[in-house]
């Protein structure tokens, strides 16, 4: 008991550590962004809805696993609206054989000359996978489009394709689901400001980010035409609201459990083997210097 009692204790310590996202802020900025946000969800309830949740994705796995089934999941939404957090809460405790994360890189120039879907195709799911990506090909309607790496003809072209496209990977037996994580203005400028000053997170606002709040109400336009094109019966988007982080994720992960029809599925009861001992076997002693030095 007293083993399992400390097997336990480092999941919670595994669970704290993943949720450690306190930026290390000025007094100032941290009583700021508390005031603007007052209605947060209780921790004690986040974790045990949390456990919960990553509970079902596990069965999900299985059943994915067990039947074949192809899983694709878009994660879109503006920077900093938390899509790496909800992506890191549902993969958490999945198989990375079975659930693994999509985030592609800016195209090459020899992708630049290619079709536009082709670079996003090899990364589909296969029988008993679940592929999460961390932004698609909707970069075109956003990013592409209003920073100017795409032309209108290419976007128009874009918005003729993506419906048929997503129809396809439907008709070939993919479930596909794709999110939105929304957030406001003001939650936006909060969270840039929380990764300018805190040390740990800088790396994650880079010179783009910075261009994206100068044109936020360029991303809005775009972002609604974007739903207006693209939001088909086949493939519907569906909106997360994201100005608190834990509802955020545990709303997303309840929603993406409901539309799956997955099901229990038959496992064989798991039996720890004796080992086998060899008692002429003795073993050897290493050397010293083959050993990580014992700083803590």
């Amino acid at each position: 008991m007293k083993w399992l009692e400390a097997e336990l204790e480092d999941t919670l310590d595994e669970d704290f550590e993943i949720e450690f996202s306190e930026p290390m802020l000025s007094m100032e900025i941290r009583k700021l962004y508390k005031s603007q946000n007052p209605g947060m969800l209780d921790r004690r309830v986040y974790f045990r809805n949390l456990l919960r949740l990553q509970a079902e994705l596990i069965k999900l796995q299985d059943w994915v696993q067990h039947t074949g089934a192809r899983v694709l999941i878009l994660m879109e939404g503006r920077d900093s609206a938390g899509k790496g957090g909800v992506i890191k809460r549902i993969t958490q405790r999945l198989n990375p054989r079975v659930a693994r994360v999509v985030a592609l890189p800016a195209p090459s120039r020899r992708e630049q000359s290619q079709w536009y879907f082709q670079r996003y195709v090899p990364h589909l799911p296969s029988g008993g996978e679940i592929v999460l990506f961390d932004r698609s090909w909707y970069n075109r309607a956003g990013v592409e489009r209003v920073m100017g790496f795409a032309t209108e003809d290419q976007v128009e072209q874009f918005f003729q394709d993506v419906p048929e496209f997503e129809r396809m990977l439907k008709r070939s037996g993919i479930i596909l689901l794709k999110y939105w994580f929304s957030i406001t203005d003001e939650e936006q400028q909060l969270r840039f400001l929380m990764r300018i000053h805190d040390p740990m997170k800088q790396w994650k606002l880079s010179p783009m980010d910075l261009e994206s709040r100068i044109r936020w109400e360029d991303y809005t336009k775009a972002k609604e035409e974007m739903f207006a094109r693209t939001n088909i019966p086949e493939a519907p988007w569906y909106i997360v609201e994201g100005n608190d982080k834990k509802r955020e994720r545990l709303n997303c992960i309840e929603h993406l459990l409901s539309q799956i029809p997955y099901e229990d599925v038959p496992s064989e009861k798991v039996t720890l083997p004796d080992r086998k001992y060899n008692p002429e076997y003795e073993r050897q002693v290493l050397p010293d210097e083959l050993y990580v030095p014992k700083v803590y």
